[in-house]
């Protein structure tokens, strides 16, 4: 008789172990699919083996040389978990995950200020190896350590980088918008000009639908409060040294109007400051203006130019010094020549001497004088 173990497969009873419900189940025919696993036969030892045990094949007679089977089992655990970073990139996958998620699976942000918003498993590298499982917040946009010990086992490359981002592309209406106005009395449900009788009816204290103008946008609805310190009830400078310095990174802009009046540095587009540092910064220029062959030929003008004013000054210099040489006589030197020194009858006097070699400026003798000691 058949019985529900007997018909369990190894991906459904891998999925179902402890520490193991982030995973989605992957379908066989795209475990069979060798475009799927391209390049994972060089990162999985076993392959054969482990590709057997992950699609429940009768092993071959040849596996009885593997001398341990846990080895093979660590093997199909890679093999499936890389084939699953993979799965949950195609449609399929990210529905299976979509299900998961909206049933809270995964947890929730730990992060008081976002109100219990769900999370989804990622990865901090794409390799295996290097680091577990973690868990990405959209609302806060940071990333946290899952709060049981039980899925520290759990490799961050089995989900990967892009899951997680991918994720809320897909499904905007999962994503919290990116801009969050706060409400003028966020303690009462009474607010201005309404009367204290009209909160006791249940349209009054139901919220305004929210919608997002922009439909590539979070259309839900952000937690965008921040923890504000207060010491004896006065607010912390922002000054102080243990001041909230890094709020900012939380911050969202109250409008979706705010997010048209920024460019693409992050700058206000109206704002005159930064017109004026453009206008005086030159060399801050687009990119699509920049010619990297346009500069180096600049660059080698430049040095041309320069070269030459040095090569004018340079000549400018002697042309003063053979000016002011020219201009100063110099005194006749007497020369007392030795009795071995045999010299040119047409040479009568030689002007200078210098490291012992002697030249005529007249006509056509030279004498050439060597010191003897």
């Amino acid at each position: 008789s058949s019985t529900p173990t007997s018909t369990l497969t190894w991906i459904s009873w891998f999925c179902s172990l402890p520490g193991h419900e982030y995973f989605c189940e992957v379908s066989e025919d795209f475990i069979e699919d060798d475009f799927n696993l391209t390049g994972l036969n060089a990162m999985v030892p076993f392959w054969k083996e482990a590709m057997e045990m992950v699609l429940d094949v009768e092993p071959d007679e040849d596996s009885s040389k593997i001398p341990d089977v846990s080895i093979v089992e660590a093997s199909a655990e890679l093999l499936y978990g890389l084939v699953h970073q993979r799965y949950i990139l195609t449609r399929a996958g990210l529905q299976a995950m979509v299900d998961k998620y909206e049933n809270a699976l995964f947890g929730v942000c730990p992060r008081v200020y976002c109100m219990g918003c769900n999370v989804v498993p990622s990865g901090r590298s794409d390799l295996p190896g290097l680091d577990t499982v973690k868990l990405f917040c959209p609302n806060c946009n940071d990333i946290y350590a899952p709060p049981s010990s039980r899925f520290q086992g759990v490799d961050g490359a089995f989900f990967g980088t892009t899951f997680a981002h991918l994720f809320f592309q897909s499904y905007r209406e999962l994503a919290p918008a990116p801009f969050y106005k706060p409400s003028s009395s966020p303690g009462s449900s009474m607010s201005p000009g309404r009367s204290p009788h009209s909160g006791s009816g249940s349209s009054s204290s139901r919220p305004s639908p929210f919608i997002n103008p922009n439909p590539h946008g979070g259309q839900k609805r952000p937690a965008g409060h921040l923890y504000q310190p207060r010491i004896y009830g006065f607010k912390v400078s922002e000054r102080a040294k243990t001041g909230p310095r890094m709020q900012w990174l939380r911050v969202r802009p109250e409008s979706p109007e705010e997010l048209d009046m920024v460019d693409w540095r992050g700058r206000w587009i109206d704002d005159e400051e930064y017109d004026e540092e453009e206008d005086i910064d030159e060399d801050d220029r687009l990119m699509e203006d920049f010619d990297a062959e346009t500069v180096e030929d600049d660059e080698e003008e430049e040095e041309e130019e320069e070269e030459e004013e040095e090569e004018e000054g340079g000549s400018r210099r002697h042309l003063i010094r053979g000016e002011q040489y020219a201009d100063s006589p110099r005194p006749p030197t007497p020369i007392h020549l030795p009795s071995s020194a045999r010299t040119s009858p047409t040479s009568i006097a030689v002007p200078h001497i210098e490291d012992n070699v002697v030249t005529s400026g007249r006509a056509t003798g030279r004498v050439k004088v060597v010191r003897q000691y």
